[in-house]
């Protein structure tokens, strides 16, 4: 299930960009100066609107690598076009699922092959909220020392860490941008957990998830009612508890009970 498009139905603005954010940004392009090259964490999912455009320009004269995390949760085939198009376009790309160690590797190959030889290589892992990137430190570390939980906006500081002798990588807080562009990018980084809960009506979310998979050819996806009836969900006197229902629902997408989804194809890139 990978495609692009989504259900016709109100969408209130969701939109998220904290004051630390802002702060974080402008530290962002000040310590750009000191590295050598740049990590950027995306989603699989959605890894046009999960990266931040604007490294683009604060980057630019960088050695770049992405890093497509969830890649346990997104469709197979999409993210090795996704992969192949970054290749086209002159990008170093590998796809990993931040909680297995052994996926991780693939970004320490990816740093050796384009690492400047001589000395000590710093990198910076950037990124937006909940990508994974404190997961991809803890990788190359082969232990827990950034900390990492699923929710958005947990790490706040930059932060040094040496891999070995001849490596360093600094975590650094997850950004968004300051306005998310389109509706269909609001609710699905609201949905795979780059927003906080509270910034956004979970139901509306699900229903414009449930839309979009049922027009894409995932009628198994249940609505909210249906999952609340077969998990129990109910207040006192028998009516659906929809509330509670949600949260259950958000955390079984992002377990991928659902099936594997991307909601971005390549091809609509810029």
């Amino acid at each position: 299930m990978a495609k692009g498009g989504g259900p016709s139905l109100q969408r209130p603005e969701i939109q998220w960009y904290p004051g630390h954010m802002a702060q974080a940004m402008r530290k962002l392009g000040e310590r750009l100066a000191v590295v050598d090259v740049v990590i950027e964490v995306v989603d699989a999912r959605l890894p046009r609107a999960s990266s931040n455009p604007g490294l683009d320009r604060l980057a630019a004269a960088k050695k770049r690598i992405v890093v497509l995390t969830c890649d346990d949760l997104a469709d197979p085939h999409a993210t090795r076009e996704w992969l192949a198009w970054y290749a086209r376009n002159g990008r170093t790309a590998v796809a990993v699922n931040g909680k297995d160690q052994t996926s991780v590797k693939r970004v320490a190959a990816a740093l050796d092959e384009i690492a400047p030889g001589g000395g000590t290589t710093r990198a910076m892992v950037v990124g937006i909220p909940n990508t994974g990137k404190s997961s991809i430190i803890n990788g190359l570390l082969r232990r827990t020392a950034a900390k990492a939980e699923d929710k958005a906006g947990v790490t706040r500081s930059l932060q040094w860490f040496r891999i070995r002798p001849t490596l360093e990588v600094m975590d650094s807080p997850g950004i968004l941008v300051p306005k998310i562009a389109t509706p269909d990018a609001q609710w699905q980084l609201a949905l795979t957990g780059a927003l906080p809960r509270e910034r956004f009506d979970a139901e509306d979310v699900i229903a414009h998830f449930v839309a979009w998979s049922h027009a894409h050819g995932a009628a198994h996806v249940p609505d909210l009612e249906t999952f609340a009836r077969a998990r129990g969900f109910a207040r006192r006197g028998g009516d659906v508890d929809l509330h509670n229902a949600a949260g259950a629902y958000l955390k079984d997408v992002g377990e991928g009970k659902f099936g594997r989804i991307t909601f971005e194809r390549p091809e609509a890139a810029a």
